[in-house]
């Protein structure tokens, strides 16, 4: 089928829209027609380092949309259902078997190659290959995805809200919730104040932790933060963070979690740890980085990669849909919707944080 597409191509990182072709859903594959997508900063990196992943490729891996038309083997969604698009992951191997499907040892080359897992992509123009991205490419109309990477979405709730869930919100929430483990009365300290900060501090006032410290640059959103949930907030151009975070909890944070690839964050996210201190990263680090191994022996101190806030989205983003609805969980409060067809200025507001969490809507 002929669907419209936003396409990044060598040589430059802005996205174009153009008509491609798209096959349509294998066995175990479903066709959405994607309503909304949210532009997250992976979709950024991806676009901007064009030595490291394939050209032409269409991002967008948070999308939301309706089922147009399941594959074989597919007899639990129906056509016109709502649903919300997440990562791939293959199902099979030891660590999906696990449960730890975030860590799927596939993960790299189901979402980042560009392929399916038999080397294919769903997308063509002119008969000439086109990447695909996140097993889904939802900066786009129409999206072809494995049903393992598919969520059903209430039908009450606008799909402008809830597409973010797929992937930043729930990689921040999650790594509060399911990979820290931040509990009543603990503290915490979150470095980075876009989308996957502040649903870090919504998520650590779920858990009812006592001190929520939000660390970043933009006042904006350090104001924002405090609206959310942040109990204190700082601006590491005024006050030395770690410091600020030793003095507000007493004797450091039980926990840290570090939303940006700034090296010296992370630093500062491992100082600021109370002993038997847990610190989280979302992402790797832009650099070089060498990190204090005694302080972090000595303390007794844990460093953890966060993938996907260890989140099994059929299982967690009900879960925060379920927050959202009861008004404990203002994801709203994020999200500045775009057209689709302003995807470039959406990604540009994005990178320039004008923008916390842009939306693209596709069907009003």
């Amino acid at each position: 089928m002929r669907i419209e597409a936003a396409v990044v191509h060598a040589g430059s990182p802005e996205p174009v829209i153009e008509t491609l072709e798209l096959d349509g859903p294998r066995p175990g594959e479903v066709l959405v027609r994607i309503a909304a997508c949210g532009v997250c900063h992976t979709d950024l990196r991806v676009a901007q380092t064009e030595a490291r992943f394939p050209r032409p490729i269409v991002l967008g891996h948070e999308g939301a949309g309706f089922i147009e038309e399941v594959g074989e083997g597919v007899d639990d969604l129906l056509p016109g259902d709502p649903v919300l698009l997440s990562y791939a992951w293959c199902g099979a191997c030891p660590t999906c078997r696990a449960g730890a499907i975030a860590y799927c040892d596939n993960t790299s080359a189901l979402n980042f190659s560009g392929l399916r897992a038999d080397g294919t992509s769903p997308l063509s123009k002119g008969g000439e290959r086109v990447f695909s991205f996140f097993g889904q490419s939802a900066f786009a109309t129409h999206a072809v995805c494995s049903r393992r990477s598919v969520v059903k979405a209430p039908s009450d709730l606008p799909l402008r809200i809830l597409a973010p869930l797929g992937c930043g919100v729930q990689t921040g929430a999650g790594a509060v919730l399911n990979s820290l483990k931040v509990g009543q009365g603990q503290t915490l300290a979150v470095f980075g104040a876009g989308s996957v900060g502040l649903s870090a501090v919504m998520a650590a006032k779920l858990a009812g932790a006592s001190e929520i410290v939000a660390v970043d640059v933009n006042p904006a959103r350090l104001a924002l933060a405090l609206q959310l949930g942040a109990t204190h907030a700082v601006d590491p151009a005024k006050d030395d963070p770690t410091q600020s975070v030793i003095d507000i909890t007493g004797r450091g944070a039980d926990f840290a979690l570090n939303t940006t690839d700034i090296p010296a964050v992370y630093l500062q996210g491992i100082a600021c740890l109370a002993p038997k201190g847990a610190f989280g990263f979302v992402t790797s680090p832009r650099g070089e980085l060498a990190l204090d191994f005694g302080r972090i022996m000595l303390g007794g101190r844990r460093v953890q990669g966060i993938v996907q806030g260890d989140s099994d989205p059929h299982v967690f983003i009900p879960r925060l849909i379920d927050a959202y609805r009861d008004g404990r969980f203002p994801l709203d409060r994020l999200i500045e919707t775009y057209p689709f067809e302003r995807v470039g200025e959406a990604m540009r507001d994005s990178e320039a944080g004008r923008a916390v969490k842009p939306v693209l809507w596709m069907d009003g």
